[in-house]
């Protein structure tokens, strides 16, 4: 019996210290989750997780509203936790930290999360979707490491080079039969 689990990146948000669990979609961000729900619409989806994080869930909301779904909230489903000082981080900066994470999955950045910490507590959720609606369709609003993460455990060719070609909102479809990751097809950029 397959199961699929549509990975969506949440859309874009504007970036605000001290906001990381609060701030929502931008106005780009809120078109995309209209075109996300029309893209979903015709997948038959049978439940909604998300990060608690008010982008993923604002990501995925509309569709779900419209099929009258309640979305789960997960706290293990977060965004890795970088560091505190994250905000203040250059593209550069985030750049490094990403590529000793994806080096060395022990290591984090002062006050942060190990890539390894954050890929178990996720991994812990998806395997718990995958049992509990086994032969269904499951939407899973998340971000874009720890969807990453999450595929990597599957598939180690989901690394940082996959992470870099993804985009603000992005959507997977993950095929399993029963924890098998049979395939993964992208279906945002079918839009």
């Amino acid at each position: 019996m397959k199961t699929y689990i549509y990975m969506v990146r949440h859309g874009d948000s504007p970036k605000a210290a001290g906001t990381e669990r609060t701030r929502g979609l931008s106005v780009q961000g809120e078109a995309d989750a209209r075109t996300v729900a029309a893209l979903l619409r015709k997948e038959s989806l049978n439940a909604f997780y998300s990060s608690p994080y008010t982008r993923a869930v604002e990501t995925i909301a509309g569709l779900a509203q419209e099929l009258e779904q309640e979305i789960h909230r997960v706290e293990d489903l977060r965004e890795i936790l970088f560091s505190p000082e994250y905000h203040n981080w250059t593209d550069q900066q985030l750049h490094t930290i990403l590529r000793q994470m994806f080096a060395d999955p022990d290591f984090a950045s002062p006050g942060g999360e190990s890539s390894r910490e954050c890929r178990e507590r996720a991994v812990r959720v998806l395997q718990e979707v995958l049992k509990t609606h086994s032969g269904q369709r499951i939407a899973i609003g998340t971000h874009g490491m720890v969807m990453c993460l999450m595929m990597n455990y599957f598939d180690p060719s989901y690394g940082l080079d996959f992470l870099w070609n993804t985009s603000k909102p992005d959507i997977y479809r993950m095929e399993f039969q029963g924890m098998e990751l049979k395939g993964v097809e992208r279906l945002w950029g079918t839009v």
